[in-house]
C-alpha cells in the first residue's frame, strides 16, 4: 500500500491498467468521485461488512449467486484498495493518485492517438479510390482505435476538459461507415458518467448533443431519448444550483421535440419552478418552451389560454416570494409576448371599428392587472432582510419597463394613472436605491 504521492509515479502505468479495467468490467458504473486516502478506509470497512453479511443467501439460487458475481465482478479484480473503491457500480478514486493517474493516462492516450495518425494516412477497407489494404493494417487500425477509446475513457474521467480526447472520441465513432446506435448510447452513457463528477463540463454537454444529432433522423426512438436527457438536466439542476450549461442543453433539445413533448415539458417543468424560483435557468426554459408554442401553428385562443394561465401563475408566485428577479424577469417576456406575438395578431386579423374596440379593451384590461398587481407589491411591509424594499424597487422597474413599450400597447391613459394613482413611485425608487436616482429621473421623463 503506498502513502505518498510521489511513490505513485512508477506505479502510475499499473494504476493506469487497474483503472481501466475496472471501467471495462463495470460497464454499469454511473457516479464517480474523488475522495482524501482517509477516507477509503471507512468505505473498505463498509464494503467488507457487505461481504460478511448474509442476507438472504439461504434463498438464492447457484445460478442467481453466480449472475451477482458476475454483475460485481469488478469488486473481485485485484487493485489497489487505497487508490480504487468500487461498489454498487460506484467508483471512488484518491486524490492522492490524480496526478500521476492523470499523466499516465494522457501519455497513454497521446502515443495512441500519434499512432492513430499515422494509420490514417494508410489505405482502409472498402475505398474504392485505393487498392485494398492488407488485413494487418486494417486490424491494426481497429485496434488502435480501441486503444484511443479506452485510454480517453480514463483520460476523460481524471480531466474532463481535455477537448482533443473528445474529439477523437467522435472521429473514431463518425469512422464507421454506419453509427452503431448501441455505441452511441454508450457514448451517452460515459458522458453522464463524467456529469456525474463535473455537472458544469461544456465539453461534456457539448459532446452529447453531437449523439443526439448523430442519432436524430437514423433511429426511431429519439423522443425517448429527448425525454431522458430532460430528466436527466432536471436531477443535475437540483444537485448542481444555477447550472447554465445544463439548462442550455435542455433548452437546446427544444427545436428537437416534437409538439406533444414541448407541451408535456412545459406542464411538468411547472411544479420544478415553483420550487426554485431563484433561479432564472429554469423560467428561460420555460420561455423556450412558450415560443416553441408559438411558433407550431397552434390556434391562438389554445395560445392566448396557455398566455394568461403563465400569467396568472406568475403573479401567484410574485406575491408569495418577495424580492425575487428571476420571477420579474419572467414577467417581462410574458408581456413581451403579448406585444409581439399575441397583440399584433389581434391586430392583423381585422381593421374594422368594433373589432379595434374590443382589441383596445384587451389592452386596458391587461394595463389595468398590471396596475393591480404594482399597487400590491410596493406596499408590502420590509423584513431584516429587506425583501419589501427589493420587491418595491423590481416592482417599481419593471412598471417604467411597461411604460416604454406603450408605443407599441397603445394604452395612453396607463402613464396618467401611474401619476394619479401611484405619484410616489419615484419617492420609492429614489429612497430604494438612490445610486441610480439619475437612472429613475431618465425614466420618469
Amino acid at each position: 500500500m503506498m502513502a505518498k504521492g510521489d511513490s505513485f509515479r512508477g506505479d502510475a502505468i499499473d494504476l493506469l491498467k487497474q483503472l481501466e479495467h475496472i471501467l471495462e468490467v463495470d460497464a454499469l458504473i454511473d457516479e464517480v468521485g474523488f475522495l482524501h486516502p482517509s477516507q477509503f478506509t471507512a468505505l473498505n470497512e463498509y464494503r467488507d461488512g457487505l461481504h460478511q453479511t448474509p442476507i438472504e443467501s439461504s434463498s438464492q439460487s447457484a445460478d442467481e449467486i453466480s449472475g451477482d458475481n458476475n454483475l460485481l465482478g469488478a469488486n473481485a479484480l485485484p487493485h489497489d484498495a487505497s487508490i480504487f473503491w468500487n461498489k454498487e457500480h460506484k467508483l471512488a478514486i484518491s486524490s492522492e493518485a490524480l496526478f500521476p493517474l492523470y499523466i499516465a493516462a494522457r501519455h497513454a492516450f497521446m502515443t495512441a492517438m500519434n499512432r492513430y495518425q499515422m494509420s490514417m494516412n494508410l489505405p482502409r477497407k472498402g475505398d474504392s479510390s485505393v487498392c485494398v489494404v492488407p488485413d494487418n493494417c486494417s486490424v491494426a487500425v481497429e485496434f488502435l482505435e480501441s486503444e484511443i477509446m479506452k485510454h480517453s475513457k480514463a483520460l476523460l474521467l481524471l480531466s474532463c476538459d481535455f477537448n482533443t480526447a473528445w474529439n477523437f472520441r467522435k472521429l473514431v465513432l463518425s469512422r464507421s461507415l454506419e453509427l452503431n446506435y448501441l455505441l452511441l448510447l454508450d457514448e451517452l452513457k460515459f458522458s453522464t458518467l463524467v456529469l456525474s463528477y463535473s455537472p458544469k463540463s461544456e465539453h461534456a454537454w457539448s459532446h452529447r448533443r453531437w449523439v443526439i444529432k448523430s442519432i436524430a433522423g437514423k433511429h426511431s426512438n429519439l423522443q425517448k431519448i429527448l425525454e431522458r436527457e430532460s430528466e436527466l438536466v432536471e436531477k443535475i439542476a437540483e444537485k448542481s444550483k444555477m447550472n447554465y450549461r445544463a439548462w442550455n442543453h435542455r433548452c437546446w433539445l427544444v427545436a428537437c421535440m416534437t409538439r406533444v413533448q414541448v407541451l408535456d415539458e412545459f406542464n411538468n417543468s411547472r411544479k420544478w419552478a415553483e420550487l426554485h424560483v431563484a433561479d432564472n435557468c429554469c423560467f428561460h426554459y420555460r420561455q423556450q418552451l412558450m415560443l416553441r408554442i408559438l411558433d407550431s401553428g397552434c390556434l391562438k385562443q389554445d395560445i392566448f389560454l396557455v398566455w394568461k394561465e403563465e400569467l396568472n401563475w406568475n403573479a401567484k408566485l410574485l406575491k408569495l416570494y418577495i424580492g425575487r428577479e428571476a420571477l420579474w424577469i419572467h414577467r417581462r417576456f410574458l408581456s413581451l409576448c403579448w406585444i409581439k406575438h399575441l397583440a399584433s395578431d389581434v391586430q392583423g386579423a381585422s381593421h374594422n371599428t368594433e373589432h379595434q374596440c374590443c382589441e383596445n379593451h384587451g389592452m386596458n384590461a391587461y394595463a389595468e392587472e398590471e396596475l393591480q398587481l404594482i399597487r400590491s407589491c410596493l406596499n408590502i411591509p420590509d423584513n431584516e432582510f429587506e425583501d419589501g424594499q427589493t420587491q418595491a424597487v423590481l416592482a417599481a422597474s419593471y412598471i417604467l419597463w411597461v411604460l416604454k413599450q406603450v408605443p407599441e400597447l397603445r394604452i395612453n391613459d396607463l402613464e396618467n394613472k401611474l401619476v394619479k394613482e401611484l405619484g410616489h413611485l419615484k419617492n420609492i425608487l429614489n429612497k430604494s436605491c438612490p445610486e441610480k436616482r439619475l437612472l429613475w429621473d431618465s425614466l420618469m421623463v
